[in-house]
Order: structure tokens, then sequence, then C-alpha cells
């Protein structure tokens, strides 16, 4: 049995900022926008998945893709913002037990009130204090580790 691959010391101070960093902002992103539009960070990522499509609709499964959630936490969150008014539900036709989550008006309202102190909030808790070096260093991280993970989660997916 081969030993661990513990990490180095700075990989360990690395990890343990990113988390410490990645949790702090989620928590306070999320409770920026409760607080301002009655939003939860979920709620605004589902909405902005279904707006960046041109009919405001998307299957489930590709919401599940692009937001990396379980079948059943996106079953459960869907039927909460279903009842709030923010999505519905419409039977797909070209596959009768198949679906669309479909963008109302209100979500689109709630979305574009939400927008401008969501986007304010991110400009001034991450990019302000990097440099345009930093944020193009961080974009080249993010899609080599992005990458990484694809090719890993596609090594570990079960033969369809």
């Amino acid at each position: 049995m081969e030993s661990p691959r513990w990490l180095r010391e700075e990989e360990q101070r690395a990890w343990r900022a990113y988390i410490r960093m990645h949790g702090q902002l989620t928590a306070l992103l999320n409770r920026q926008l409760q607080a301002d539009s009655g939003l939860s960070l979920a709620d605004y990522g589902v909405l902005v998945e279904l707006t960046d499509t041109p009919d405001g609709r998307l299957r489930p499964f590709e919401l599940q893709r692009e937001l990396q959630w379980e079948q059943s936490r996106l079953s459960h969150h869907l039927t909460r913002m279903q009842r709030r008014g923010l999505i519905s539900r419409e039977e797909c036709p070209e596959d009768g037990r198949g679906a669309f989550v479909v963008l109302t008006d209100a979500g689109r309202e709630a979305i574009t009130a939400a927008a401008p102190g969501h986007v304010e909030a991110v400009r001034s808790l991450f990019f302000e204090g990097l440099t345009p070096e930093q944020v193009a260093a961080l974009e080249r991280l993010s899609t080599q580790v992005t990458a990484r993970i694809e090719t890993a989660a596609g090594d570990c997916a079960d033969p369809a």
C-alpha cells in the first residue's frame, strides 16, 4: 500500500487560503444577495444560467451539468423557486417524459434587480484588490485546474 502524497507546506498554505477565501466570499455574496434582493446565491446561479439562453429555458440535466449539482439538490431547489414564481416547468414536446425549466417574468425581474448589487459586491470584494496581471493569472490558473478536473471526472465516469 502506497503512502499518501501529503501536501508540501506551501501547498497546504495555498490550499487552506483558497478554501478560506472561497468560504468567506460565498458567505458574503449570499448574505448580500439575500439582504438586497431576497435571492440566494443558488437562486442567482439558476437564474444566470436561464438568462444566458436566448429563450430562457433549459432542460434540468443541462442545469445540473452547468451548476454541478446533484439531481436531488436541483430538483428540490427548482421546486422552491417554482413556488416563489421565479421559474416554471413546461413539458418537452420532443420528449414526453422530459421537461424544460423556464425563466418567468418574475424571475427575470428578480435577477435584473439583483445583478447590479451582486456585480458591485463581486467587484469590491474580489477584483478591486487585484492587478490586471493577477486577474489574467487567475483566469489561466482556473482554466488549467478546471481542465484537470474535467479530465479526472471523465476518467471516473461510468461507461455508457
